[in-house]
């Protein structure tokens, strides 16, 4: 962030496009741990055949957004972190084509009527963070020691607390 911004003092909003990797980063970590890992529920109005399967009038359908984002068919090496994938996906720009390999906010006509909020406060403050701060791990710990376990449930979170120290850093 401060190679891109170099010769700035701070993040300013018109900054924020500059930061492609940072976006990147984002979209990455929403793929694979997104907030809310099954959409809202929907009620199906009348009986469809949807892939191969007849779905009553009157069902409630549950999409597992956590699983179609980690699905082999549309990722490749699904359960790995690979920010750069999205040089090459334009079409999963946050709200943009039909690409509903990449859901975090949900999609199409009942997609999430905050995501543009919610994707530019994520991009703002984190870039700030980095900005300012230099981050590392408490002493004697490595980074391959790094507990990542999810405590899945309505909304993902962290199973356990993630504990860096923040150094702050001269603009």
């Amino acid at each position: 962030v401060r190679k891109a911004l170099k010769g700035k003092t701070k993040v300013e909003e018109k900054d924020i496009n500059k930061l492609t990797y940072l976006n990147n980063v984002l979209k990455e970590t929403l793929r694979l741990h997104p907030t809310g890992p099954l959409l809202v529920p929907r009620l199906c109005r009348e009986t469809v055949e949807l892939g191969g399967y007849t779905v009553p009038a009157g069902s409630r359908i549950v999409v597992n957004a956590w699983a179609i984002m980690r699905d082999a068919r549309w990722w490749e090496d699904p359960e790995k972190f690979m920010p750069e994938r999205y040089e090459k996906l334009e079409a999963l720009d946050s709200g943009g084509a039909a690409a509903f390999e990449y859901i975090p906010f949900g999609g199409g006509r009942r997609i999430c009527p905050g995501l543009a909020f919610a994707c530019a406060s994520m991009q703002y403050w984190l870039a700030v963070l980095l900005f300012h701060f230099d981050w590392e791990l408490p002493e004697r710990r490595r980074p391959e020691e790094l507990d990542v376990e999810e405590a899945f449930g309505l909304t993902l979170t962290r199973k356990n607390d993630l504990l860096l120290v923040a150094s702050s850093v001269a603009a």
